[in-house]
């Protein structure tokens, strides 16, 4: 793309980092952490970076986001919105958020057991009710959001705190004034094909 430039990207403190927040019980997190240990990180990346947008700047940089924050506004990635489904409602939901896939199929680098991701929405944002054959795990990091796990309600996320989502559980996600940032796992069956996005929750 005209006006971008590459630049070298290197993950192994970015890595190094993940492996202590995903340090939890939830057996996803020690599968995740396995991952991110062997992964070969020694690898001389060259990137056309897309900048993260100040929204998320903003929220990266308050006192109460997590210290990777940092690391991660200082790397090179090509921020752009998800792929996980080629569906038009998603598509058009999708373009408020930014995505950069660092291990799994389609990651930076490949594992075929996890994904693994940084994960973001704008502000007033919806991110409607899906389902997945994976189980998956979100973890603040800076911003809040609102979570709803099957038919409970939403619940305000604020930096640190977990949403986790069995097999197949719906989920949806949205945003108020602010925008939110996050890391995000799926394990088990990670395949896309059997993604679906249902749309907004007829009740919020």
């Amino acid at each position: 793309m005209k006006g971008k430039k590459d630049k070298k990207m290197d993950l192994k403190p970015i890595f190094h980092q993940l492996e202590s927040i995903f340090s939890g019980p939830l057996s996803i997190e020690s599968h995740v952490r396995s991952e991110l240990q062997c992964a070969n990180t020694d690898i001389d990346f060259s990137y056309s970076p897309t900048p993260l947008p100040p929204s998320f700047i903003n929220v990266m940089n308050r006192s109460d986001s997590h210290p990777i924050c940092k690391l991660i506004n200082d790397t090179p990635f090509d921020w752009v919105p998800p792929k996980t489904s080629n569906d038009p409602l998603y598509i058009e939901h999708s373009k408020s958020k930014i995505h950069i896939e660092l291990l799994g199929p389609d990651g930076l680098i490949r594992s075929d057991k996890v994904r693994l991701g940084l994960y973001g929405m704008k502000p007033n944002s919806e991110y409607g009710l899906r389902t997945h054959p994976a189980e998956e795990l979100y973890i603040m990091l800076a911003g809040d959001s609102d979570w709803k796990r099957g038919n409970e309600p939403y619940i305000i996320h604020q930096p640190g705190e977990r949403s986790y989502h069995p097999s197949m559980m719906p989920h949806a996600s949205r945003t108020r004034k602010e925008a939110f940032f996050s890391v995000y796992a799926w394990y088990g069956d990670i395949s896309t094909e059997n993604y679906n996005y249902q749309g907004l929750p007829s009740s919020n």
